[in-house]
């Protein structure tokens, strides 16, 4: 269980010291969607960026502090309380983001539900970024991807679109 203040104030500190905590919003705007599903929002850093740029997005999480945070801080936007996996919101969204760890977070082994369950909300583009160092890999990723009807479009290193050469951590673009 997280607690959604002391998470995001790990985020108010880094923004704070003058970092730029929206890189992940950064990235998914370049996309230009006119919705987007946050999901795995947490506190909803991401999803309240993308809306400060008039954005609709829903923020989806299993944590109950995280969203309560999350509505707190931002009470127009929607925030559903769901385990991704089973996540059935009826719709799709021009791009689905999971940025912070999000397929790390699941139990092992539910990865593959947990990219079923987001890829049927994907209207056109679904990023994920995370550690590959922690048990599950880029190429299991690509392959749920797959089997939940995505191909593989873009990876970079990072949410600032550094070339992907390898490494511990990517960020990898799926299309519908």
């Amino acid at each position: 269980m997280w607690n959604g203040a002391e998470y995001q104030r790990r985020f108010d500190s880094l923004a704070e010291s003058g970092m730029d905590v929206h890189g992940e919003a950064a990235f998914v705007r370049a996309y230009d969607p006119k919705t987007v599903l946050d999901a795995g929002c947490g506190t909803g850093r991401v999803a309240i960026e993308l809306a400060r740029h008039g954005i609709e997005v829903v923020g989806a999480d299993l944590d109950e502090s995280m969203l309560a945070h999350a509505r707190e801080r931002a009470p127009r936007i929607t925030w559903v309380r769901s385990d991704l996996a089973e996540l059935d919101l009826g719709r799709t969204f021009d791009v689905v983001v999971m940025a912070g760890n999000v397929p790390l977070f699941t139990a092992p082994g539910t990865q593959d539900a947990l990219v079923a369950g987001v890829a049927k909300h994907v209207g056109a583009v679904l990023v994920a970024g995370f550690s590959l160092n922690r048990g599950y890999t880029a190429e299991q990723y690509d392959e749920h991807c797959e089997r939940a009807g995505l191909t593989l479009a873009e990876r970079f290193a990072t949410w600032d679109r550094e070339a992907f050469q390898g490494g511990d951590y990517a960020v990898s673009v799926h299309r519908r």
